[in-house]
């Protein structure tokens, strides 16, 4: 089944009255045997689905997700990177909001409601905030937390958006904000799972919210509390990180601004093949 016959399902199913929306809840996962029973012990249980993606671990990561929850979706990543992983597992979930959680235990599942809540409410995406009344973090670095100011306020300033947590990774959707995100998730030839191309780290976040600006779609923030990783350690560098998220700001901008120079270019065309036509039909009519 297609990505579109799921789109086009998943709104049958609101249209047709649907008290409740199926919930995917997607989780990339690195080595993290240690942290996913603590993880699913918050789970809600009747999600219409969980889908692990792992990252090739070395662990017994797949075999503890079995364990814990047997009817678990588990499927690999095509390249390396987080933002990799989120791709996959989005292009394999089939409910009506996705959500994404993080496997480390920093993300608490027993908050998935309010993010539920919120798109049940209106909004296109709920983006989680560290940084508004109610929220907080245990984990965020004094260094990560400027680098995270200073970014969140160039984003704001380029693209008009009040996001007041731009680097967090908990969020929710509906389904039908994939085509505006744009990931790509699939083989690509020549690439190999060792590779790891521009999108697939940990700017994902930066990348996704930027998009989603973009699309114009409805953001609603919601409250949340970051708990600190409960084992091992974060393959999270804030220097090299925030460079790739810097760089996917002005990525996108450039993007932006070559759409948009793409779409006059053709729009210019367009008017400029219709001109001999319209001479023509106003010559006709002229005789």
């Amino acid at each position: 089944m297609t990505l579109g016959e799921i789109d086009r399902m998943s709104q049958h199913r609101l249209e047709a009255g649907r008290t409740e929306p199926t919930v995917s809840v997607v989780i990339p996962a690195k080595n993290e045997a240690l942290n996913l029973p603590h993880v699913f012990a918050a789970l809600d249980p009747d999600h219409h689905e969980v889908i692990l993606v792992d990252g090739n671990s070395t662990d017994n990561t797949v075999e503890v997700g079995r364990r814990l929850r047997p009817d678990i979706t588990i499927i690999g990543q095509t390249r390396k990177g987080k933002g990799n992983a989120l791709a996959c597992g989005f292009k394999a979930a089939s409910g009506d909001y996705i959500v994404m959680l993080d496997a480390d235990g920093s993300t608490d599942p027993a908050e998935i409601p309010r993010f539920v809540a919120a798109l049940n409410e209106g909004a296109d995406f709920a983006k989680g905030s560290r940084f508004m009344p109610g929220a907080g973090s245990s984990d965020i670095s004094r260094l990560r937390q400027m680098g995270n100011f200073w970014l969140n306020k160039i984003v704001n300033l380029l693209y008009g958006t009040r996001y007041t947590d731009l680097c967090y990774g908990y969020n929710a959707f509906r389904r039908q904000c994939l085509s505006s995100m744009d990931l790509d998730g699939g083989h690509i030839e020549g690439i190999d799972e060792s590779t790891m191309l521009w999108g697939d780290g940990f700017e994902v976040e930066t990348l996704i919210n930027v998009r989603v600006a973009k699309a114009g779609l409805r953001v609603a923030e919601v409250p949340s509390f970051e708990h600190k990783r409960r084992h091992g350690t974060s393959n999270l560098n804030a220097f090299s990180d925030g460079i790739r998220v810097l760089r996917t700001i002005d990525a996108e901008r450039k993007r932006g601004a070559r759409r948009a120079i793409a779409s006059a270019r053709a729009s210019q065309q367009r008017e400029e093949a219709s001109w001999p036509l319209v001479s023509m039909m106003a010559g006709g009519a002229s005789q």
